[in-house]
């Protein structure tokens, strides 16, 4: 697994298995903790150890054969806000938030998405995916010959233990649910630490660039209601 500055990985094989995680029995009756528990994403009260993950603050990483990791930084602030896991010519990018105790987020971001993605002229459809309910966004975009396309971003959401963890995919997986596999292992291995201290809900949790790592991130901005931008670029008509 390479830790770089946002050039897509060109390595072709697939993801390689995650190992078996350890689950915890504790942190029954929280949002999401039944559909969770077997196949994840994990909440850091359900592994036993950290060993073996890339450390990024509050996502744990799955090292994965041809993986490239990017965070993106908000220039105003230059606070990480967000990680993207590159493989196999698709991009996944990955946000935790803070959420309330007894309540999900999900249901409700998605709606507000879809406003924000149908005020730029897009659209969105509601699918059933391996995450629950997913949204496929369509934004329009010019294409360099000058004609009219748009980029396809898919969003996927899991709610936690008062967390939410959302994902989008961009790139062939947005559009090909057999090249999603390989990222879609990825999110289902991510574990996210919430942390103990009080946080308004849909704050941003926490995130940093690995100890041993020493590259600097470029800078880019991003929030929870605008959708982000996918690489797809597909040609209308």
């Amino acid at each position: 697994m390479v830790f770089g500055l946002g050039r897509k990985a060109k390595n072709e094989e697939p993801a390689q298995p995650a190992e078996e995680l350890t689950i915890a029995e504790d942190g029954e009756g929280e949002p999401g903790t039944a559909a969770r528990r077997q196949d994840g994403p994990f909440d850091e009260a359900e592994i036993s150890s950290r060993d073996g993950f890339v450390d990024l603050g509050a996502l744990l990483i799955t090292p994965s054969e041809g993986l490239q990791l990017r965070l993106e930084v908000e220039e105003a602030t230059q606070r990480v806000v967000a990680v993207t896991l590159d493989l196999n010519g698709s991009s996944l990018q990955l946000q935790a938030f803070a959420a309330p105790k007894t309540e999900t987020l999900w249901d409700e971001i998605r709606e507000q998405i879809g406003q924000s993605v149908g005020a730029q002229g897009g659209q969105v459809e509601e699918v059933e995916g391996a995450f629950g309910t997913e949204l496929v966004a369509k934004l329009p975009a010019g294409l360099p010959d000058g004609s009219q396309g748009y980029r396809v971003a898919r969003f996927i959401g899991v709610d936690g233990p008062r967390w939410f963890l959302r994902g989008v995919l961009g790139g062939p997986a947005a559009l090909e649910r057999p090249a999603a596999g390989p990222l879609e292992a990825l999110f289902r291995q991510v574990v996210v630490v919430r942390g103990d201290s009080p946080m308004p809900p849909r704050d941003l949790l926490q995130l940093r660039l690995p100890k041993d790592a020493s590259t600097t991130p470029p800078p880019a901005a991003t929030t929870l209601e605008e959708p982000e931008r996918g690489p797809e670029i597909t040609q209308i008509g």
